[in-house]
């Protein structure tokens, strides 16, 4: 669904204290990541507080804002609330605004089906345009929070970056009552999903009971902690990303890989390039637990088979080996069950 109406000039913001801050951390964001003054954009806009604050800055601070409007269909009403969302884009001065439509099903759980649904859409949508998502600083709390309980690794704690092709995420140094109060001073009501609210979805626990909590009982400033915390170790993780694939590098033969390269290097980097290569070689969803049984075949090797990874297509599956002071990966036929 296209556009409805027409599109207003970009719309002349108030200069509060909160205005300011959101436009400038989009401004920012342009900076480092769109230079040229030119910049062009889609923006994933909810009608929530924070996409609604999103988009009014960027119709501001880029060349041309374009709104997508996912329509989940998992409420009543779901219809208008996007209608709405699209009336609000383009009295905001967005270039174009519409609706995508999308059928939520899979595995995971409702979240993680409504996810993968919402980022297809977005991304077939975006006509090569980067996407901005309004994810905020207490997104990226919640974020490392819920790292933390999986447990696999610093990776799982990098939390949310501001750019990673094609996503932007301007406001993640923004707290989420700025965006709110941006709305409030703009006098534009958003809308309040239901779905935010719902004690059955852990991040919403986590938003309502775990981190009011540990700011309570730590004396505040944890979300921005945990925020700081996250972008040190996407940092550390660049450096390590990078060694490891020089790691990579030197250990490959264009399809296994040398054991005795890989055993005297560090474990952090072993690891490391032991995933890229999974992953290159097709590997999907893999866990901690994946790559510690892999790497076992290096350090560990007392003639143990090899080690399934998620990735295999239908009646095969791919296993990770050792042969002959080799690390191999290969597709392995899994006999019919009768």
């Amino acid at each position: 669904m296209g556009s409805r109406g027409p599109v207003a000039e970009p719309r002349r913001l108030p200069e509060t204290a909160a205005v300011l801050e959101v436009r400038r951390a989009v401004r920012d964001w342009a900076v480092a990541y769109a230079p040229g003054g030119d910049a062009a954009a889609a923006v994933a806009l909810s009608g929530g507080a924070d996409s609604l604050a999103l988009t009014a800055a960027a119709v501001v601070e880029l060349a041309a804002v374009d709104a997508l409007v996912v329509d989940h269909r998992l409420q009543a009403g779901s219809e208008a609330v996007a209608n709405d969302a699209i009336a609000a884009a383009l009295a905001l001065g967005c270039r174009s605004a519409r609706v995508l439509p999308v059928e939520v099903d899979g595995d995971g759980g409702m979240e993680a089906a409504a996810r993968r649904a919402r980022y297809a859409a977005l991304d077939e949508a975006r006509a090569g345009l980067p996407v901005l998502l309004g994810h905020t600083l207490d997104d990226q709390a919640e974020t490392v929070l819920l790292g933390l309980a999986r447990g696999s690794g610093g990776r799982s704690i990098h939390g949310m970056a501001e750019w990673a092709a094609p996503w932007g995420r301007p406001l993640l140094g923004v707290r989420r009552a700025v965006t709110r109060q941006l709305c409030a001073d703009m006098n534009v009501p958003p809308y309040e999903d239901p779905h935010n609210t719902s004690p059955e979805f852990t991040r919403v626990r986590l938003r309502t009971e775990v981190l009011p909590l540990l700011e309570e009982v730590l004396g505040g400033g944890v979300a921005g902690a945990l925020a700081r915390t996250a972008g040190q170790l996407r940092e550390d993780g660049a450096v390590l990303d990078a060694l490891a694939g020089e790691l990579l590098h030197t250990a490959s033969d264009g399809a296994t890989l040398s054991i005795e390269t890989l055993a005297t290097a560090p474990a952090a980097l072993r690891r490391r390039a032991i995933r890229s290569w999974l992953l290159a070689g097709g590997a999907k969803a893999l866990t901690g637990k994946h790559l510690h049984a892999v790497d076992e075949l290096i350090t560990d090797w007392r003639g143990q088979g090899g080690v399934a990874v998620g990735g295999g297509l239908p009646g095969s599956r791919l296993v990770a080996g050792r042969e002959h002071g080799r690390l191999t990966l290969r597709r392995e036929r899994q006999a019919r069950r009768r």
